[in-house]
C-alpha cells in the first residue's frame, strides 16, 4: 500500500478548515478557553501526523528507482515499495519507500540514509524528549506523561533500550570535545571525588520470599564514584569570616562570601566501575584543562583513605584538602554526645572548635578530645565518639592547613561534589522502590552527565552524526549545519 500525496493534501486542508470552524463556529462561542486549548492541541497533533506523512510520501515519490551501486561494485535493482513505521511525537506514521534487492545481498532503502533514520523506528525528537524526561524522573512517569499529553503508547522496556543505545556514544563525545578556552577559565583548577550508593538488583536472585528476614534486603547497593573538575577564582577569607558565615549568617560575612565567583565549566561524571576507573577518566579531563592560566591546583575529598591515596597517586601536583564540611560534621557528632542534641550551648561549642580548626589549632582539639575521653565521668558512647574524632583529625592533619588555604583563596568545602552526589545520584536513583541493573544505571548516569554538563543538544547532534556514519555510506544530510558547530567529522 502507498499513499497519494494529493489525497493527503486534501485531507490536510479539510482538517485545517475543521480547526478554523473549531475556534470560530457556534460551539466556540460558549466554550471555555481550556476546552479550546486542549481540543486545538489534539487536532494539531493529528494534523502534524498528516503533514509528516505527506513529507515522507513526497520524498519517497522523488526517490530514484534506478539501480544503486554498492561499495563492492555490485548493483541492486529496484524490487518493490517496502513499508517502514516512523514512531514520532505525532504518533506512528507508516510510509512506503523504494526497496532495492539482489539475491544473496542485503537489501537497501536509500531513502533511509537520506533521511538519516536510525535502525529502530523511534524518531530522534521522540527519543530525545523521552530520554530528557527519563534523566530526571522515573521511567513509568515518562510513559504516563507521554500517554496523557501526546496520546503515545510506549512502555518502559523500549525506553530503556533507547537510553542504552543513545548513551553508547557519550564517552566518545567527551573524548573529542575541546577544552574550554583559557580566557573563559579561572586560575584555580579544582577536582573533587566522592561516592554514593545505588540500589542494584542481585544478579542471581534468591527464590522470592513473601516476607524478608530481619535486616534482609531484596537488593544491595553499589557505590557510584562521582567526580567533578572545574576552575574557580580565588577569594581569600579569614577563619572568623567563614565561621560567621557558616554559623551565624552574619551580614558582613555573607556579603564577603557572596562575592566568590561560581565554578567555571564544571564537568560532572559518575560511574559504577570503581574508584580507579573514575579517577583515570578524571585525569584525562584534568589534562585538557592544564595550561599557564592555571596558578593553583586543589583536590577536595572527604576522609575516605581509599580515595585520598588514589588522588595523591594520580594527581601529585594537586594540593589535597580535607573537606571542611566533613570535618565540621565530626564536631557536631561530638557535641551531640557531650551536650545533647537539644542543648542551647551546642552551636556555640561547635563554632568555637571550628574556629580553632580553621585557625590551625587542630592539635589543641585532638588533645582536648583525648583528655576528655580519659575522664572518669565520660560515658562509653562519649569516649568512643571523642576517640574516633581525635583519630580522624590526627590522620587527616596533613590535609587541614586551613589558614594557608583560606589566605590563598582556595576552596575548602566540597559543596559541588556533595550536591552532585545528592542531586546527580540520590535524587534519581534512590526513588521509592527502585532497583537497577549495573548496565541500566550506567547508561542513565552517562545521559544524566550530558544533561547536567549542559551538553544535551551538542551531544545529540554528535550522536546522530556517529550513528549515520555507522549505518550509511552517504554524507550526513545536516553536515553543513554540524560544521557550523564544529561537530562534523
Amino acid at each position: 500500500m502507498t499513499f497519494n500525496s494529493q489525497t493527503i493534501i486534501q485531507e490536510i486542508r479539510e482538517k485545517f478548515e475543521m480547526l478554523l470552524d473549531f475556534v470560530t463556529g457556534e460551539e466556540s462561542q460558549i466554550a471555555t478557553a481550556d476546552h479550546i486549548e486542549r481540543g486545538l492541541f489534539r487536532h494539531l497533533l493529528a494534523l502534524g501526523g498528516k503533514l509528516l506523512l505527506l513529507f515522507f510520501v513526497i520524498r519517497a515519490k522523488n526517490c530514484s528507482r534506478e539501480p544503486i551501486a554498492m561499495k563492492d561494485g555490485q548493483k541492486l535493482s529496484y524490487h518493490s515499495e517496502k513499508k517502514r513505521t516512523y514512531f514520532s511525537v505525532f504518533g506512528k506514521v507508516p510510509f512506503w519507500r523504494p526497496y532495492f534487492y539482489k539475491a544473496g545481498v542485503k537489501g537497501q532503502s536509500p531513502l533511509d540514509a537520506e533521511l538519516s533514520l536510525g535502525s529502530d523506528r523511534y524518531s530522534d525528537f521522540l527519543r530525545e524528549m523521552s530520554e530528557y524526561l527519563g534523566v530526571y524522573t522515573a521511567y513509568n512517569k515518562v510513559i504516563d506523561v507521554e500517554e496523557r499529553f501526546l496520546g503515545l503508547k510506549l512502555s518502559t522496556r523500549p525506553l530503556q533500550q533507547i537510553i542504552a543505545t543513545d548513551a553508547s556514544d557519550v564517552e566518545t563525545f567527551y573524548a573529542q570535545k575541546p577544552a574550554p578556552l583559557p580566557d573563559e577559565e579561572a586560575e584555580i583548577l579544582v577536582i573533587q571525588a566522592d561516592g554514593k550508593g545505588i540500589p542494584i538488583v542481585l544478579e542471581t536472585p534468591k527464590e522470592p520470599k513473601v516476607r524478608l528476614d530481619k535486616g534482609e534486603k531484596r537488593g544491595r547497593k553499589k557505590e557510584a564514584i562521582v567526580t567533578t573538575v572545574y576552575t574557580i577564582a580565588g577569594a581569600s577569607r579569614t577563619p572568623e569570616q567563614v565561621v560567621a558565615s557558616f554559623f551565624y549568617q552574619d551580614s558582613d560575612s555573607q556579603t564577603s562570601t557572596s562575592k566568590r565567583t561560581k565554578p567555571q565549566h564544571k564537568h560532572i561524571w559518575a560511574t559504577l566501575d570503581g574508584k580507579d576507573t573514575a579517577l583515570d577518566r578524571l585525569a584525562k579531563q584534568v589534562a585538557l584543562r592544564q595550561g599557564s592560566h592555571i596558578l593553583h591546583k586543589v583536590a577536595l575529598c572527604d576522609g575516605c583513605e581509599a580515595l585520598q591515596s588514589r588522588i595523591e597517586d594520580r594527581f601529585p601536583d594537586f594540593n589535597l584538602i580535607l573537606d571542611f564540611i566533613h570535618a565540621n560534621e565530626y564536631l557536631w557528632k561530638v557535641a551531640n554526645k557531650l551536650l545533647g542534641e537539644t542543648n542551647e550551648q551546642r552551636t556555640e561549642w561547635v563554632a568555637n572548635r571550628t574556629l580553632q580548626m580553621l585557625s590551625g589549632k587542630t592539635e589543641q582539639i585532638i588533645t582536648e578530645f583525648r583528655n576528655l575521653a580519659t575522664d572518669d565521668q565520660c560515658t562509653s558512647a562519649q569516649r568512643e565518639k571523642l576517640t574516633k574524632t581525635a583519630n580522624y583529625f590526627e590522620r587527616n592533619s596533613p590535609y587541614m592547613d586551613y589558614p594557608t588555604y583560606l589566605s590563598k583563596g582556595w576552596p575548602i568545602a566540597s559543596g559541588v561534589i556533595e550536591g552532585a552526589c545528592r542531586h546527580f545520584v540520590k535524587d534519581r536513583f534512590e526513588l521509592s522502590g527502585m532497583r537497577w541493573t549495573q548496565e541500566g544505571a550506567e547508561n542513565l548516569l552517562r545521559l544524566r552527565a550530558v544533561a547536567e554538563n549542559e551538553d544535551w543538544d551538542a551531544y545529540h547532534d554528535f550522536r546522530k552524526l556517529e550513528r549515520h556514519t555507522r549505518l550509511y555510506d552517504i554524507p550526513y544530510p545536516c553536515q553543513g549545519i554540524l560544521e557550523l558547530y564544529g561537530l562534523a567529522a
